[in-house]
C-alpha cells in the first residue's frame, strides 16, 4: 500500500539515533519490497532482530498436490473437512487443508478455535478470509480486530498469531501468494492512491492502532520458505519475544478490509468478471460478489453468460446468500467450485429462465482466477463432490 502510516515512537529523522529514556538505542529494522525498489517499513526493536538462539525442521501441513488429470471441473464441500469435534485442538496456521495451488498460490481452509503460534511466511503475502468467526491478529506491526467477512492481508514476512475471539470457530479460506498482493493497478493514481472509479478507498482499509509489545524468553516462530525441494518450514527460537516494535511508519504493514465495503459496479447488462476485482498478484487476481442490483436492460439476462476463460482457471467460495445461477449443482454454503481453463461454464440447466425478471441478487463469493493450472491438494481431495462435473446435463426446462 502507499498509505502511509505511523504508530509508536518513531525519530524525526530515519536512519538517525533513537534512543529510550535510559539512554540504549534502538534497533531499526527497514522491512521492504523488490528489494529497496518499492513500499516499506522503518521498524524500531527493542532487542535485536537478527538474534536467534535455535532453529531446525517444522513440518509444514501437506503440500502434495496432483494434476487435474482428466481435465474436469469440480466441486469441492468444505464444510465436511472439519467436523466440530476437531475445532478445539485446530489453529489457523498449522491445521490449513491445501485445497489447490501452483507456483503462484496456494489456496487452504481451516476451521480452528485455538490460538496459532507465532508464524511468517517467508514465500509472499498472504490474504485470509473470514468465512465466520472473530480473531485477534496479534503482529509486529500492532494488533487487528478481524470479523466476518474480513479479508486480512499479511506482508511477506510479518510475524503475527492468531487469537479467535467468541464462542464461534473461525473458518478460514488462506490464499498464499508467492508474491505482493495489491488492489488493481487500474485503481491506482501514479502516486498509489485508489482513484474515483475505485470499488473501495483507503477509508476501508483498516490497519493496526497501536503497537504491540509483548515479553518472552526463547520464543518460537514458525516460518515457511521454499528451498529447491519445494515448500518446507524452520522452527526460529528467539532469544526475546518479537513483539518488541516500540514504533514504525511507512507504507507496508497488514491491515484489514471487509467484504460489505466493496461497492458493486453494475450495468444495463451483465458486466463480466473484472469489474468484481479486489486484490491482485503475479499470476492470479481475486475478485469478490456482493449483493447488488442487476442488469436492468428490459431484455437482460441477469445470470452469467457461458464463458471459456481459456487462460485461467476460475475459484469460486461461496461464502454467503444464495446462488441463482447454480441452483441444481449441490453448491450451496461453503462450496468451492473449480472451472479450468479448457472447460466452458455457466449457469446449471434452467438457470437464465429462472433469472429472467431478478432485479437483485443476495450472494457473497470469493474469487480466485489464476493463469497458470491449480493442481489438486489433498484438502481438496478430501471433500470433492464426484458428481459436479456431470451437472449440466439435465434438460432446459429443469
Amino acid at each position: 500500500m502507499a498509505y502511509y502510516r505511523q504508530l509508536g515512537n518513531v525519530p524525526p529523522k530515519r536512519h538517525t539515533r533513537h534512543r529510550d529514556d535510559s539512554g540504549r538505542l534502538y534497533y531499526e529494522e527497514l522491512m521492504g519490497e523488490e528489494g529497496f525498489s518499492s513500499d516499506s517499513s522503518l521498524l524500531y526493536h527493542r532487542g535485536i532482530p537478527s538474534a536467534i538462539s535455535g532453529a531446525d525442521v517444522w513440518e509444514v501441513p501437506d503440500q502434495t498436490t496432483t494434476p487435474n488429470h482428466p481435465l474436469t471441473p469440480r466441486h469441492l464441500k468444505l464444510h465436511t473437512l472439519f467436523p466440530a469435534g476437531t475445532w478445539a485442538e485446530t489453529d489457523v496456521v498449522t491445521g490449513r487443508r491445501l485445497l489447490l495451488g501452483n507456483s503462484d498460490v496456494r489456496i487452504s481452509y481451516v476451521v480452528a478455535a485455538k490460538e496459532s503460534p507465532l508464524y511468517r511466511n517467508a514465500l509472499g503475502d498472504e490474504i485470509v478470509y473470514l468465512e465466520s468467526g472473530a480473531a485477534r491478529v496479534e503482529t509486529v506491526f500492532g494488533a487487528l480486530a478481524a470479523r466476518r467477512g474480513d479479508y486480512v492481508v499479511i506482508p511477506t514476512s510479518t510475524t503475527h498469531r492468531w487469537i479467535p475471539q467468541g464462542d464461534e470457530p473461525l473458518r478460514a479460506y488462506a490464499i498464499e501468494s508467492s508474491s505482493h498482493i495489491v488492489p488493481p493497478k487500474r485503481y491506482l493514481s501514479r502516486f498509489g492512491q485508489l482513484l474515483e472509479n475505485a470499488p473501495y478507498c483507503e477509508r476501508d482499509l483498516h490497519g493496526p492502532r497501536d503497537v504491540l509489545l509483548a515479553e518472552g524468553a526463547e520464543v518460537e516462530v514458525l516460518v515457511k520458505h521454499r528451498t529447491s525441494r519445494g515448500i518446507v518450514g524452520t522452527r526460529m527460537v528467539y532469544p526475546r519475544h518479537p513483539f518488541d516494535v516500540v514504533g514504525w511508519d511507512g507504507c507496508l504493514y497488514p491491515y484489514t478490509f471487509n467484504i460489505d465495503d466493496f461497492e458493486p459496479i453494475t450495468g444495463r447488462v451483465h458486466q463480466p468478471p473484472p469489474v468484481h476485482q479486489v486484490f491482485e498478484g503475479t499470476g492470479f487476481v481475486v475478485c469478490n460478489f456482493v449483493p447488488r442490483k442487476v442488469d436492468y436492460h428490459p431484455l437482460a439476462v441477469p445470470v452469467p453468460y457461458y464463458h471459456s476463460n481459456v487462460d485461467s482457471d476460475e475459484v469460486m467460495f461461496y461464502c454467503g446468500g444464495n446462488y441463482e445461477a447454480r441452483k441444481g449443482s449441490g453448491i450451496g454454503l461453503g462450496s468451492v467450485s473449480v472451472h479450468p481453463g479448457g472447460h466452458a461454464h455457466g449457469p446449471q440447466p434452467g438457470g437464465m429462465e429462472r433469472s429472467l425478471g431478478l432485479e437483485s441478487v443476495e450472494e457473497t463469493a470469493v474469487m480466485v482466477d489464476t493463469f497458470a493450472p491449480l493442481e489438486l491438494g489433498e484438502g481438496a481431495l478430501a471433500c470433492e463432490d464426484p458428481e459436479y462435473a456431470w451437472s449440466w446435463l439435465g434438460e432446459a426446462s429443469a
